[in-house]
């Protein structure tokens, strides 16, 4: 369904990959937002749906987007239609610095927002659970526009997409031995008692020509993921496999994060597998990696949550994605009296897994040490609707294609008893999959 409303612009899927990812329930499809918003050094810019700016009430990027949302009204929804209107969009790494005071020493050479939102008025939402599809709209959305994605829609219209190839193989930003010196840089401020854990990531970049879409196509068959997304604009096409969830609030308040920590590879048996996944689950290191993590984001969900309601229902699970193993814990809230859901954003952006612990040092500390600005990696994906419901990816397994260049990053949590070694190959078991199906695309 994507590929008939395309053509209306800023096109966004958040895509649940069912029914190869269990877990997923939702597409959302949408194009033509009434109102764009992007954040970035400059500031922030908005643009209406023909592309005029617009004058913002605020230059704070998370109170401008509480008024875009406050425009459209509170509206009771169905339990079972996630979003009625609302906000879709890319909340990139850099959008931290709108939160926190961080240094400038990585090289920002990619030039995307830090944060770019569309509002958008109609969308198409497929609930596999039910198995409906339905065309839903807000009260302010154009009748001449709905008018128009009903036609494509009954008439199935659908541009042919170019294929994807690449021009150049993937080359990563850091060599084996800077990748050892950064990690032996990490140990020492760990052992100093700077930090207890920092995320270190490489980022793989190559050329291309052709259609992003035919490359998510091709992505999503081998890697389906409950949060998978494609995004894209005149500024880039977004390609996220992601298997996070940042942040969850329901209707009714309710808060959830699933944050992972632990990585294993698959087997080649069913009896290698099981061994590597029981290998995972009994790992005092990567016990002790998500635990921190566990820790800082009850912290963070604090700073939005009614006091005593945060909870941990699941604590270390191990469960399965077609190429690794991952140890994921759940962490619950009930928001409290008068926070909204983007407030939760706000307070716990960008998330605890992809930075380290603390949190602030840690982010100072990957400034310091990787050689460019993360961009679109380890930020967020996903909607805030006006009927009150929030869902949020981490943007891991995640691309960005932009003028002819692919980017694509992989990292992990350092501790003190990382290996090196077992660090680095771990970054390539996550996006070797990835990487080695684009190749293979002509």
């Amino acid at each position: 369904m994507l590929e008939c409303v395309r053509p209306l612009g800023h096109a966004v899927l958040l895509d649940s990959s069912h029914p190869q990812a269990a877990t997923g329930r939702y597409d959302i499809i949408s194009a033509a937002p009434d109102r764009i918003i992007r954040f970035g050094p400059e500031g922030l810019y908005v643009e209406d749906g023909q592309q005029q700016p617009v004058t913002p009430t605020t230059t704070e990027p998370f109170g401008y987007l509480e008024h875009c949302l406050g425009e459209l009204g509170q509206h009771a929804a169905e339990a079972n239609l996630p979003f009625c209107g609302g906000l879709i969009g890319i909340f990139g790494y850099d959008l931290g610095r709108a939160v926190e005071v961080l240094p400038q020493q990585a090289e920002a050479d990619i030039d995307y927002p830090w944060m770019q939102v569309g509002r958008y008025l109609w969308a198409i939402v497929i609930d596999h659970q039910q198995r409906t599809s339905r065309l839903v709209s807000h009260p302010l959305a154009e009748p001449a526009m709905l008018k128009q994605v009903e036609q494509r829609l009954q008439a199935h219209t659908v541009a042919t997409d170019s294929p994807f190839t690449l021009t150049e193989p993937f080359h990563s930003n850091l060599s084996p031995a800077a990748y050892r010196h950064a990690l032996e840089q990490i140990d020492d401020y760990i052992h100093a008692g700077d930090c207890y854990q920092i995320n270190f990531a490489q980022r793989f970049n190559a050329r291309f020509q052709g259609d992003p879409w035919h490359a998510y196509k091709a992505l999503r068959q081998i890697a389906p993921t409950p949060f998978a997304a494609y995004l894209e604009s005149p500024l880039g096409s977004i390609l996220s496999l992601s298997p996070e969830r940042l942040l969850l609030a329901d209707h009714y308040g309710g808060v959830e994060t699933r944050p992972i920590k632990g990585t294993r590879p698959r087997g080649n048996t069913p009896a290698e597998d099981a061994a590597l996944a029981a290998e995972l689950a009994a790992s005092t290191k990567d016990r002790a990696e998500n635990l921190m993590i566990v820790d800082l984001l009850r912290n963070d969900l604090s700073r939005s949550c009614q006091a005593g309601s945060i909870k941990v229902p699941e604590l270390f699970s191990i469960e399965q994605y077609p190429n690794v193993h991952h140890m994921v814990s759940v962490i619950s809230g009930q928001l409290r009296d008068g926070a909204t859901p983007l407030q939760l954003l706000k307070d716990s952006f960008p998330g605890g897994s992809i930075t380290g612990a603390p949190k602030i040092r840690a982010m100072e500390i990957i400034d310091e040490l990787e050689p460019h600005r993360r961009s679109i990696y380890c930020g967020s994906i996903g909607y805030i609707s006006c009927c009150g419901r929030m869902d949020t990816s981490i943007t891991i397994r995640t691309l960005l294609c932009q003028e002819k260049n692919i980017y694509c990053w992989a990292g992990g949590g350092i501790v003190a008893d990382s290996r090196i070694e077992d660090e680095y190959q771990e970054t390539f078991n996550k996006v070797d999959n990835l990487l080695n199906c684009l190749q293979g695309l002509n």
